[in-house]
């Protein structure tokens, strides 16, 4: 898939819209504040299958015991093995497997670490994920991460990738990716569909920065693979009627076109969701007895009906 198949706006617009969402406001895990491949090779496997906060105590108890992956490749299997069991983070044989990737670090690599995804595979238990996000977190290394989240974001996000059987989510998500920004691009593509683009989505809550150019905002449809039936709410007219009534309660009275944007980020005043559009919304909840609309001066104004 080309940059042709992306948003017909500049792709340099959807890709900084992105990076400082997640720049400026994100969830705090310490791997993310390392560029350790030991540390981020542990938190990798630890998060497979397992949530993400019941994962830092236990990263952090590892690292302790075990703090450096020389550290780990000297350490008694069983005793990494029955460390895990009593963390709770289920599949020993993912321990086994991080041991035995230690010793070859140790062993086979001189104590120097693979950078790019295909070397870092070679490690025991290291599939293409995980070997990606290493030399993503790591080495700012790696191609666009693709995993269930992302899947969902780029399947809502772009009307090309939910046709056909196999979606091209992968070439999607690299032609989406800035070169050479790996780390944080993947850390915020991901952040995006954990926070505000979950199975439930939470598109304004969250602040969604693809809000203008997301197809499945447009549509009020947030079907997904992994969501097979469309949240009624959602997108549509009754939520839109929700937030003009929650952005009224703030202030006595608002000027339509103040009022435009906390009700439909791509608000235009003279566009297709623009005045009009916002009138007829207002109209609706006039004709319940909850809004009134005015001339204020030189403007046009709602407020809550009292």
């Amino acid at each position: 898939m080309s940059e042709d198949a992306l948003p017909s706006e500049d792709l340099a617009a959807v890709r900084s819209a992105l990076v400082e969402w997640y720049e400026a406001d994100h969830r705090e895990f310490p791997w993310r504040r390392t560029t350790d491949p030991y540390e981020i090779l542990v938190s990798e496997v630890m998060s497979q299958q397992t949530q993400l906060d019941r994962v830092v105590d236990a990263w952090a108890a590892f690292l302790d015991r075990w703090p450096t992956v020389d550290d780990l490749a000297a350490a008694d299997r069983s005793e990494v093995v029955a460390f895990w069991s009593d963390q709770r983070l289920g599949y020993n044989n993912r321990a086994r497997y991080l041991h035995e990737a230690a010793g070859q670090i140790v062993g086979e690599f001189d104590g120097e670490w693979p950078e790019r995804p295909d070397e870092l595979e070679a490690l025991m238990g290291v599939g293409p994920y995980t070997a990606n996000a290493v030399a993503s977190f790591a080495f700012n290394a790696g191609d666009a991460v693709v995993d269930t989240n992302v899947e969902r974001v780029l399947y809502r996000a772009f009307a090309d990738v939910d046709s056909g059987d196999e979606p091209p989510y992968e070439e999607l998500a690299n032609a989406l990716m800035p070169a050479g920004e790996s780390r944080v691009w993947n850390n915020a593509i991901m952040e995006l569909g954990g926070v505000a683009c979950g199975k439930t989505p939470r598109c304004d809550e969250a602040g969604c920065p693809w809000r203008r150019w997301c197809r499945a905002y447009e549509t009020g449809d947030f079907t997904a693979p992994d969501v097979p039936t469309q949240p009624s709410f959602e997108g549509s007219r009754r939520q839109k009627r929700g937030r003009v009534v929650a952005a009224l309660a703030e202030r006595e009275a608002v000027p339509l076109d103040e009022l435009g944007p906390k009700v439909r980020v791509d608000y235009a005043p003279d566009g297709e969701y623009g005045r009009e559009w916002l009138r007829g919304l207002l109209a609706d909840l006039a004709d319940d007895g909850l809004v009134d609309v005015e001339r204020q001066g030189d403007e046009t104004v709602a407020r809550l009906r009292e």
